[in-house]
This record gives C-alpha cells, sequence and structure tokens, in this order.
C-alpha cells in the first residue's frame, strides 16, 4: 500500500489547490507530474495482487523460530543421521539369551548423534506393560485388561511419558510373570533417549494421576521397588517386595541385572533347581517354581553388597499398593480431596490437560498432613490387584472374583475421574462406569485472573 503521505488525494486534479502559484507552473512539468502519477497508481494496485517482501522479517531469532521437524517436547523425530551406532552392529541381539555389552558408550554415542533427545534424557520415562497374546478367558477380562492400557495412557499423556503395550512372548519360554523381562530389555535398546524404563503390570492401576516420581530421590540407584529390607533380611520373606511395579535405569548395570535375573527363570537349565533354592531359602513362599519376585529378592539377600546399594526400597509411598487395604478408602479419599479444594480456589480452576502437572505441585502444600502409605488418605500412586488374575479369572481364592472385578472397576473409575473433571464430567459412582455428570462451575469470580 502507499504510505499516507503520497495519497491520491494530494496529487489529484479534483483535490483544492493549496495555492495559486502551482497552477502558473509549465505545461511540461504538469505532463511530467501525470505520468509520475500514473506510474504511482500502478504500483499502488500492483500491490494488491503481490506479495510484498518484508526485509525485517526475513531475519528471524533462531530461539524463536519453531521446526516443523520438531514435536512433543523440541526433539527432532525426523532426523537420524547417518552416522555409524550401535544398531548397525550385526552382532547386536534384543534376545534375552544373549548379552549386550557397553550399553553406557553405546548408549551415549548414540545421544551424541542425536542432541535434541540429549537434552532432558535424565527425566525422560517409558513406561512399559502387556497381557498375553490370547482372549481372556474371563468375561469380563478383555474389558478390564482395555480399561487399565487406557488408565496408563491417560497417566502417560498427563506427564509427557510414552507407553509401550505388548502382548506378545518375546521367548518362547519366558511366560508368566517372566515374560517382562525380555520386554524390558527390548524396551532399553528401542529407547535409548530415556532414562529409565518403567515396569507396570496390567493389573496395577494408576489411582494418582498428578503425582510425579521423585527421580531426585533416586539418582544415585538404578532400580526402584516398593519394598522392605527388615522383610528381606531379617524375616526372609517372598513378599518383601513386589516386582510387579519396577523402575529401571537404562544403563549396563540393569542390563547385567536383566542377564543375572533371567537365568534363574526358565530358559535356565537349573530352573528346577532355583525354584528349591528359593523355598528353601523363604520358608513363606507357596509354590514350588523358580518366580521373578523371590528371585530378585535372592540376589539381594544372598549379594547384598554386590546389589543393595543399587536398588532403592520404595516404602515412603503407594509405589505399587496392595489392593484389599487400598480400595474401600476410595470415597473418603476423593471426600478429603474436595475438601480441600472448597477452600483453596486455585484448585477449582478449570485448566488445560497439558498443565495438570502444575495444579499437582500446588496440591501438595495441602497434602502434608495426609500421610502416606496404609492408613493415609493421600491417593495411592498405583493400586495393584495382585492375585486377582482379571483376564483368566483364577483369582486367589482368599477372596471371591466379584470383589476383585468391583473393585479394579472401583479404581478405575476413581482414576477416570481426576482425568474426566479435566473434560468437564465425573462418574458420581465409582461402581457404576456408564454415567456420567457434568461438574459445575464453581470457580469464585472474585478471586479469578480477569
Amino acid at each position: 500500500m502507499v504510505s499516507p503521505e503520497f495519497s491520491l488525494s494530494q496529487f489529484s486534479p479534483m483535490a483544492k489547490p493549496r495555492n495559486r502559484s502551482f497552477w502558473c507552473l509549465s505545461d511540461s512539468f504538469l505532463y511530467c507530474g501525470g505520468v509520475f502519477l500514473a506510474i504511482l497508481l500502478v504500483c499502488s494496485f500492483w500491490s494488491f495482487f503481490t506479495p510484498t517482501l518484508n526485509f525485517s522479517s526475513a531475519i528471524t531469532d533462531p530461539s524463536s523460530a519453531v521446526s516443523c521437524k520438531e514435536s512433543g517436547f523440541g526433539v527432532n523425530l525426523k532426523s537420524d543421521p547417518k552416522d555409524l551406532t550401535f544398531y548397525d552392529d550385526p552382532e547386536l541381539s534384543y534376545s534375552i539369551e544373549k548379552p549386550v555389552k557397553n550399553w553406557d558408550e553405546k548408549r551415549k554415542q548414540w545421544l551424541n548423534h542425536h542432541p535434541s533427545f540429549a537434552a532432558g534424557a535424565s527425566e525422560r520415562i517409558v513406561v512399559v506393560t502387556g497381557s498375553q497374546p490370547k482372549p481372556c478367558k474371563n468375561p469380563i477380562g478383555d474389558h478390564l485388561l482395555l480399561r487399565s492400557f487406557k488408565n496408563k495412557v491417560d497417566y502417560c499423556r498427563i506427564h509427557g511419558y510414552d507407553i509401550f503395550y505388548n502382548n506378545l512372548l518375546l521367548h518362547p519360554k519366558m511366560g508368566s510373570y517372566w515374560a517382562k523381562l525380555p520386554v524390558v530389555k527390548a524396551a532399553m535398546l528401542t529407547h535409548p533417549e530415556a532414562e529409565w524404563i518403567w515396569w507396570v503390570d496390567s493389573d496395577a492401576l494408576f489411582t494418582d494421576m498428578e503425582f510425579k516420581l521423585p527421580l531426585q530421590r533416586y539418582k544415585n540407584h538404578n532400580l526402584v521397588v516398593h519394598g522392605w529390607p527388615e522383610l528381606i533380611y531379617d524375616k526372609k520373606s517372598w513378599t518383601s517386595l513386589n516386582a510387579g511395579v519396577f523402575l529401571i535405569r537404562n544403563c549396563q548395570w540393569s542390563m547385567d541385572l536383566i542377564e543375572t535375573w533371567s537365568n534363574m527363570g526358565p530358559i535356565s537349565k537349573d530352573y528346577k533347581k532355583w525354584g528349591e533354592i528359593q523355598r528353601s531359602t523363604f520358608k513363606d513362599k507357596l509354590f514350588p517354581e523358580s518366580d521373578d519376585q523371590t528371585a530378585l529378592i535372592y540376589l539381594l539377600y544372598k549379594h547384598k553388597e554386590k546389589y543393595y546399594d543399587h536398588i532403592y526400597l520404595e516404602g515412603e509411598f503407594y509405589f505399587e499398593g496392595y489392593w484389599v487395604e487400598i480400595f474401600g478408602r476410595y470415597e473418603n479419599t476423593t471426600e478429603m480431596y474436595l475438601e480441600i479444594e472448597r477452600g483453596a480456589a486455585e484448585l477449582r480452576r478449570r485448566h488445560a490437560e497439558k498443565v495438570s502437572e502444575q495444579y499437582g505441585a500446588f496440591r501438595e502444600e495441602y497434602l502434608k498432613s495426609a500421610g502416606n502409605g496404609k492408613g493415609s488418605w493421600r491417593r495411592p500412586l498405583i493400586t495393584h490387584f495382585t492375585g486377582c488374575q482379571p483376564c483368566n479369572g483364577d483369582h486367589n481364592k482368599m477372596y471371591d472374583g466379584e470383589s476383585c472385578w468391583n473393585g479394579m472397576v472401583k479404581a478405575l473409575n476413581f482414576a477416570d475421574n481426576q482425568v474426566l473433571r479435566k473434560y468437564g464430567f465425573i462418574h458420581p459412582d465409582l461402581l457404576d462406569s456408564s454415567i456420567v455428570s457434568e461438574v459445575p462451575f464453581d470457580y469464585p469470580a472474585d478471586e479469578g485472573p480477569w
């Protein structure tokens, strides 16, 4: 567009003359003026139909530019340099039976070739879970597994974690509770950009969708499990820790642990012998076969000097919690959290799901008196339905199936309410998944930011 100081009104024949001397100019000068005016008119109209070069925007600040190649958290998902990495080694094997060596150096080299992933790698987590390859025998089993997976996807989305769901045996001999180890090893190799792999059993449900692992607490450790040292070394109990949920660092130490751990399982020629050793060591073990949980406890018990300093036995909160002592408290916990919100408007404020972690941090100030673990009214991070076997239905005889299935539904809806609220709805009845109610707006206008 022509700037105002060169507008047509100043040069048009219809414009009012400013003084008489203007009309005393020679005809040739008037002719030149007309030519200039014509050119100006052409330029003006041409500017409507052709793009204007903006030299001020041709040079941009790189720090403010957004690359179409970047996604999510600023990582470059469309670049894999031609530099050789461990992936190009024909000897590399994902199999649980073939060990990986020099993994720390290989992972470091990969991150050097992919600098966009290197930033923030120390806190990057991949959640790994799974189930059996065949349909469930229990009529409600597949539905519960689907909702269990949705529960984990919701948690990962809120916290920006990747998730991998496996429903195949990656080694034909490593079934049942041993099936997780081949998957974890493969996930470590597949995700060199992640510092941690977080295994979560299919029957373990996230029930505090805001809570984020205190990774700083584990900075000097390579494995985190829910457990108690006194039960390992004083009581020698096979339930002194739970291996259904664990956080393992993506490093050579963990590769070596998985190799040793797996060799106490069905791939070992001494598998039967390992079962006998475990049962003779831990008198309360109920069955003769070697299992992954007792195997890990055995390593801690027999080789304390090698493993104890590297394994964090988390007992300060429900890293995973036994469902029988938890699921009856969901209603009371819900009411306690609502009571907090009645006095804290910032916690009631509607917000986008992407900023949920901020509100979780706000809430911590009000949870100092809640306690942790058994007897606490704080939301448990994970409720673990051990012994329920939702897929095959062969639940522990200590409790009936209905209590298992109803307990899982209750836990799923308790967790789902924390997600649904951000979408404007809740389940008013934790035992009825089909009914939702709209959440009323109750953020006081006089306390709002407007």
